[in-house]
């Protein structure tokens, strides 16, 4: 088993399937509590730093010194280069990147692997005297030393993970020359939770809208506890009643999204929209719980009446489906929902990493 450090490590869900590789994460750190707090619920015998990178570089560092970690994996945040955020470049959190360098250098692992947002390997940053993009303080730094991987982005959906998932993926090996693993056929979303019953949202002004909904709701909940469908406002609801699988409601000649007054919100058509049953779904984002925000919510499936039926954002459940995140994973009882939803969003999914570790070498896949 060979030990390893994780930097700006949300709560872990990268990591799932790392002990499948051989590979045992030691010494983690992250910024706040909560999600220090989950990680350490889900990885007990990690020993978890919590607290900013830069106060606790030194004890990062001499940790993973102690514990001889060869492995490294870095997720530093993306809210200021995501093409879901702002793309602030004068982001703070863009420098992030700058201890994942220093670390390399210090603790001299054997195996790096850094994710991001496409967007990090041209952001300028300003490093040992230079300013130019990461991808090129990569290769100026550590190309001496590391063997480091031609080709940088990849999309989820082309190695098992039924989502579609653009990163940034920088590997450097020792070793040996490393690239992506081979492509692979697209899962669909349907494949993945095409199977689960239909069930519909929870209506905050009218419980009972949906007749015989809660009798769907215990089956699902018999299904997983994750299985639990989410409240939305009747009018949401009755617009996404309305508005075709792959479709958004906005291409509906009357029940199209409204302001409480009756009037027309203004839009584009990848909100308020269905995902597609015979397609990997679109990128789920910490927003996975809004039904206005970019393509979230359930496929649906035609009814006698014409409409479509579960007319809600996905489950928790659904979204770890999508997630590749592993039924059993074992969720924190005091995590709220609206927590567990951002921090999916916010993380890589593990199937994801598992398989780029496997083909980084033999040591992997014993």
């Amino acid at each position: 088993m060979i030990n390893g450090v994780s930097l700006f490590s949300n709560v872990g869900i990268g990591e799932l399937n790392l002990k499948k590789c051989n590979v045992n994460i030691v010494v983690a750190n992250e910024l706040k509590k909560d999600r220090a707090d989950f990680y350490k619920h889900i990885y007990p015998e990690c020993n978890v730093i919590t607290g900013d990178i830069f106060a606790c570089y030194n004890d990062v560092i001499k940790l993973a010194k102690e514990y001889n970690c060869k492995f490294l994996i870095a997720t530093p945040p993306c809210q200021g280069m995501s093409v879901a955020g702002k793309r602030n470049y004068s982001d703070k959190r863009n420098e992030l990147i700058i201890p994942v360098l220093n670390a390399i250098k210090d603790i001299d692992p054997d195996y790096v692997l850094i994710e991001n947002v496409p967007q990090l390997l041209k952001l300028k940053i300003k490093y040992n005297g230079h300013f130019d993009t990461v991808e090129n303080t990569i290769n100026r730094e550590f190309s001496n030393k590391y063997f480091i991987n031609k080709d940088k982005v990849l999309n989820a959906k082309d190695f098992g993970v039924p989502q579609s998932r653009k990163r940034a993926i920088i590997i450097l090996n020792k070793y040996r020359q490393s690239e992506f693993p081979e492509k692979e056929k697209e899962i669909t979303v349907k494949e993945v939770i095409g199977n689960l019953p239909s069930v519909e949202a929870i209506i905050d002004e009218d419980s009972n809208y949906f007749e015989g909904n809660d009798k769907k709701i215990a089956e699902c909940l018999k299904i997983s506890k994750w299985h639990r469908p989410i409240k939305h406002s009747l009018r949401h609801v009755e617009m996404m009643q309305h508005t075709p699988t792959g479709h958004s409601a906005f291409e509906n000649d009357y029940y199209y999204p409204k302001k409480l007054d009756g009037t027309r919100v203004s839009g584009y058509n990848t909100t308020y929209k269905r995902m597609n049953w015979d397609a990997p779904a679109p990128t789920i984002t910490m927003a996975n719980g809004v039904i206005s925000s970019q393509c979230n919510v359930h496929p649906g499936r035609k009814k006698a009446d014409g409409t479509y039926s579960d007319a809600r954002v996905l489950t928790i459940y659904e979204i770890m489906k999508l997630f590749t995140i592993p039924d059993d994973w074992n969720i924190p009882d005091w995590a709220n929902e609206n927590f567990i939803r951002k921090v999916i969003g916010e993380g890589v999914p593990p199937l994801l990493i598992e398989k780029i570790v496997k083909n980084l070498g033999d040591e992997f896949n014993e």
